[in-house]
């Protein structure tokens, strides 16, 4: 692969990745408690938090799973 095959695909990766910083940006600022849904797990000790979403994370799962089956359709 040559220098502008490597470059193109750098590209395409980073205006992917400030695709999901906007979209997670948005997501943040209009449904402010997302990070509140039912089945997240929330274990706080002295000094720290850790939080286990996981009814987001299925429901991040599926949201993909479909739009990326579409995806692949229309390119194929």
């Amino acid at each position: 692969m040559n220098l502008e095959g490597i470059g193109r695909w750098l590209l395409i990766v980073g205006i992917g990745i400030a695709l999901v910083g906007a979209l997670m940006w948005a997501a943040g600022r209009y449904f402010p408690n997302l990070g509140q849904l039912p089945g997240t797990i929330r274990i706080q000790g002295s000094g720290f938090t850790c939080l286990i979403p996981l009814l987001g994370s299925i429901i991040l799962s599926v949201l993909l799973t479909v739009v990326l089956n579409l995806l692949a359709k229309f390119i194929k």
